[in-house]
């Protein structure tokens, strides 16, 4: 268990999430009376009808919201600028979505998902182990041993839907009691558009869907250690940088890579990067960044690293909701899962995708 998620702002502000009640709304009201960016006076003039749109969730939340930008909700809140950053900055970003082109929405749910279904908020659990070893290595043993075929590195191509379901893989079609999809958007796409037998609303509602900006994690073995810092922190208003990840203080492998070299090993995350940036800049950004928030880092140098740079997180634009699938796709055999997919509980992306896909696993089985 992590005891905080704090977030760093510009000028030294800090916002901690430790230590609140686990009972809404009494932990909202407690971050709000706490929290340094806002005052008696500001709450006064903050709108209050527009803000209890983040006590409830439900239909209508979409039928509300989702046309409307988080970036026109969160001005029409009218929070004081450094409140507004350090307390909802957080969330905009860590769906890796740009604020105008994000739906508002997306943004109440994902506010109702931490701070009123979830009595912890923000903190989270962490693995002690990595997770190949630690979780996806004893997971596909134990797939094996009830007598799963695993194709690893084998992509499929096409689905043929008819009286039987012909799934064709390596070049070859196999026949298929059901099939869950759970592919990234791009993939996803390429292998429905290969497809032959759903019908013309699923079809768009698969068009339909986008992937947002790129996002970056760059992870580095320094060998200095760092000072005493959170395990996890989030970042605000300083350029691209979104988290600084601690990973001796997370997991006993860097734990134990660390004591032996005597350094640290520490992952940066910047979401929602502008898609013009080439990674030269963006590393610079990132790093400078990081040496003005941990001034200790800036002596240490780097034994060895990995800079992983993606784009296919999904975007969740103002209006997209009408058209996203959900788990059932236009054929009872074929179903969905993902981060993308649409579900009827609130969630954050990973979660997202494990409810949509035990939500699909349920219905095979139901």
């Amino acid at each position: 268990p992590q005891r905080d998620y704090p977030i760093l702002g510009p000028s030294g502000r800090v916002e901690s999430f430790s230590g609140l009640m686990t009972k809404a709304p009494f932990n909202i009201a407690q971050l709000v009376w706490r929290t340094p960016t806002l005052g008696l006076r500001d709450l006064l003039g903050v709108d209050a009808k527009a803000a209890c749109s983040m006590l409830g969730y439900g239909p209508h939340t979409y039928e509300k919201w989702d046309q409307v930008s988080a970036r026109t909700y969160l001005d029409s809140l009218r929070f004081p600028e450094d409140a507004r950053q350090m307390l909802f900055d957080v969330f905009s970003h860590s769906f890796f979505n740009p604020e105008d082109k994000f739906s508002a929405a997306e943004l109440l749910m994902q506010f109702h998902f931490y701070f009123l279904g979830n009595p912890e908020g923000l903190i989270f659990d962490t693995m002690k182990t990595p997770f190949g070893p630690g979780f996806i290595e004893p997971l596909l043993d134990y797939l094996r041993g009830l007598g799963v075929e695993l194709r690893l590195g084998e992509s499929v191509e096409q689905l043929t839907l008819g009286g039987d379901l012909q799934v064709r893989s390596g070049g070859r079609f196999e026949s298929a009691d059901a099939a869950v999809l759970a592919l990234p958007i791009g993939p996803l796409k390429s292998v429905v558009e290969a497809s032959t037998g759903f019908d013309s609303r699923f079809l768009a509602s698969i068009d339909s869907l986008e992937t947002t900006l790129p996002f970056v994690v760059w992870r580095m073995w320094l060998d200095k250690p760092v000072n005493k810092r959170a395990p996890f922190a989030g970042t605000v208003g300083n350029g691209l940088l979104d988290n600084i990840s601690i990973y001796e203080k997370l997991e006993d492998e860097s734990a134990a890579w660390a004591q032996k070299q005597g350094g640290s090993v520490v992952e940066l995350h910047a979401y929602g990067v502008p898609a013009d940036l080439d990674e030269a800049a963006i590393r610079a950004d990132l790093i400078r960044a990081l040496h003005e928030l941990y001034p200790e880092t800036r002596e240490a140098q780097v034994i060895e690293e990995r800079y992983l740079r993606r784009q296919d997180c999904p975007a969740f634009a103002p209006g997209s909701d009408a058209l996203r699938p959900g788990v059932r796709t236009s054929d009872p055999r074929v179903f969905l899962a993902g981060d993308f997919v649409k579900v009827p509980w609130p969630s954050a992306l990973m979660e997202r995708a494990t409810m949509s896909g035990f939500d699909a696993a349920n219905q095979i089985h139901g």
